[in-house]
Order: structure tokens, then sequence, then C-alpha cells
């Protein structure tokens, strides 16, 4: 996609009243520059002293709540919280709560619920009964209204402005933002490694001639197969999620180490695979599942670095000298203009995935 297709696909086709497919995921992932800086801008600050207010209250443990995309990113504060912190993170079984009735003692634990809508009722149900049970609750959504946010102790809003688009783009790269601030906020820290990230994303988007040739290789693909480690493994299941919802392929996340423990065997000399590889040491780690993958023969695509790019089949590289911490902000830009520009080319219109509400209501 390049950067004007989105403004071009903003309007209707000659002759048409209808709107063209994929207007508004296009235009929607075209603003994540603008929402990254008006998080900073308007936003850090807030978001600096919510994470204060908790820090001093010393949680011994936190939880993670979420549902879809943002669940991924909530797996992403996972390993922000548990590398720069130190402290233990789990992310919530909602049923345990809201289907069998479980009242864990949850004090001094904080319980951070992410949602880009805050209407789903089993995240309000959670949510309220981890306050009950004696937890911090913090509510990370685009939506301060909300249900959720109303009966969470603590709200951030991730300034993402409307979203109309089913698949969740620019509302996911706020959520990050927003959390890595938060996490950097508890730590005292003033998230300094953001600050390069709107002119970055800016110069990522512009480059979707690139992505528009790597779609082709997809276009009547089967199935596929994701694969990251570290920082990077969220950012492959969310990769995952926008294919799957989208183009409709088959579509499995694998961490690369439970890839090498079976699920490799699936893969042979035409199976497509996509991996993200971080510059730091989840991009390291990922090296061994990387050479297996090329000795399997597989059409092993790489989003990461230039090097790596070069070792593969094809591939998207990233801009050089962005912290490996920060880097899922920058690493799923290619991968949804890729769900984008594959569904456009298959003849359907990812602004309205066949099944999909954007308000999720599960209990």
């Amino acid at each position: 996609m390049s950067a004007t297709r989105p403004s071009s696909l903003s309007g209707t086709g000659a002759g048409s009243a209808a709107p063209r497919p994929g207007r508004l995921m296009a235009a929607e992932m075209a603003e994540q520059p603008v929402v990254l800086q008006r998080i900073l801008d308007e936003g850090a600050a807030g978001i600096r002293e919510t994470a204060a207010r908790i820090a001093a209250r010393n949680p011994r443990f936190v939880l993670l709540t979420a549902r879809g995309t943002s669940d991924n990113a909530a797996l992403y504060a996972k390993y922000l919280i548990e590398i720069t912190l130190g402290k233990p993170v789990g992310l919530t079984s909602m049923s345990t709560t809201t289907a069998y009735g479980a009242k864990p003692d949850l004090t001094d634990c904080l319980v951070i619920t992410v949602s880009q809508s805050g209407g789903s009722p089993d995240l309000v149900a959670s949510t309220r009964a981890a306050r009950e049970a004696g937890a911090i609750t913090l509510a990370v959504t685009n939506n301060p209204g909300s249900p959720l946010a109303e009966v969470s102790e603590f709200h951030i809003d991730v300034l993402a402005g409307p979203e109309k688009a089913l698949p969740a783009t620019k509302t996911y790269t706020a959520e990050l933002l927003a959390l890595y601030l938060f996490v950097e906020g508890l730590r005292g820290a003033d998230g300094a490694a953001a600050a390069p990230l709107p002119e970055l994303a800016r110069e990522v988007l512009a480059r979707g001639e690139e992505v528009r040739h790597l779609a082709e290789r997809y276009r009547f693909a089967q199935r596929l197969v994701i694969t990251s480690r570290g920082y990077g493994y969220p950012t492959a299941r969310e990769a995952a999620l926008k294919l799957m919802e989208t183009t409709y392929i088959p579509a499995t996340p694998f961490s690369g180490a439970d890839l090498l423990h079976g699920p490799l065997a699936m893969v042979d000399n035409v199976s497509p695979v996509i991996a993200v590889v971080p510059a730091g040491r989840g991009g390291a780690a990922l090296q061994p599942v990387l050479d297996r993958l090329r000795g399997r023969g597989a059409d092993l695509v790489v989003v990461g670095q230039q090097e790596q790019v070069d070792a593969a089949s094809a591939g998207f590289a990233l801009p050089v000298g962005v912290a490996e911490e920060v880097a899922p902000i920058l690493e799923i830009l290619p991968l949804q203009l890729l769900a984008y520009e594959v569904t456009i080319a298959r003849g359907q219109d990812p602004d309205s995935p066949r099944a999909l509400a954007k308000v999720t209501e599960t209990h």
C-alpha cells in the first residue's frame, strides 16, 4: 500500500455510489503515525501519573485480561513487565470467574484489562469480580465512557479515535504504545525509546508497494505459518489473526521454540512461512528455527533486519536502531498491510469480514 493509497480508497468508485472495498481499513492504517504522536503528546503525562499511583501500591504480581487483538497487546505487556520489572505475570482465563464462579484472592494483584471497546460482558464481569476480590484494576481502552472503564479503578484512554473497519489496526498499535508507556512509568522511566516511532511508522507505511509485491505470494495460499520469539511473538499472533479474519486463510502462529517441538514436521518445500525476526535477543533465539526452516526448503518471508531478509526467500526490512521492546509497534505495520493487500487481491472486502462484529459480546 503506498502512502497515498488510503486516501484514494476513502471515496467511491467512478460512476458508482458504493464505497471501494477496504477504504476504512486503509484509512485507519494510514492514521497510525498520527495516533502514536497523539499518545506521546497528549496521553503520556496521564499514563505516567496513573503508573505512579499504581506503583506506589507495589502490586506483587500482574494478571492481564483481554480477547482477540487486545489479547495480543496484553501478551506484549506480559513480556514487558516480566523482562523490565521482574514481576510474575499471568494471562487470565475469564471463564473461571464468569462460568465457574471461582473467587481467587487477588489482594495486592494488579489486573490490567485491555479492550478496544470496553464493552464485552465477560471482560466487564471478570474485572468487576477482580476488584471485589481485592485487585487493583486498570482498564486500557479506546472508550473512556465504556462499561469496562466504569467498573475499573483506573483507566487509560489509548486515544485512537473511532475505528470503523472491523479489523483492528490503529487501536492495536495504540494499545501497544500505551502499555509500553505505562510499564515504563511503573519503573519511573520516561519511555524515551518511543519518541521516534511516529515518524518511523510513517516511513514503513510509505513502502506499501513492497508489501503489495509480497502479497502476490499468498493470493492463492491454502495455509500459512507465522513464527517469532520474544517481543516478536505477540506480533506473530496478531499477524495471524489479521490474515485469518480478512483473507480467511488459515494462519497458525507459533513461538519458534514451539515450532521445533513437533509442528515443524508439517513444513515442507512449498510451505509458506512468515518469520518476525526482532533485532536483539528474540531474533538471536529465533536463528536456529530459521536455519531449520531454510533447511526444509520452506518459502520463508522475513519481517526484520535487512541481513535476515537477504537470507530468506523474500521479506520486508524494518528500520534499524529501534529498541527491541518497542519494535513490535513497527513490526506489525507491514503485516497489517499484507493482510489488506492479500484480501483485496482475493476479491474480498477487508472492511467487513464475514461473521464478525466490531464488539464481540462473549460471556
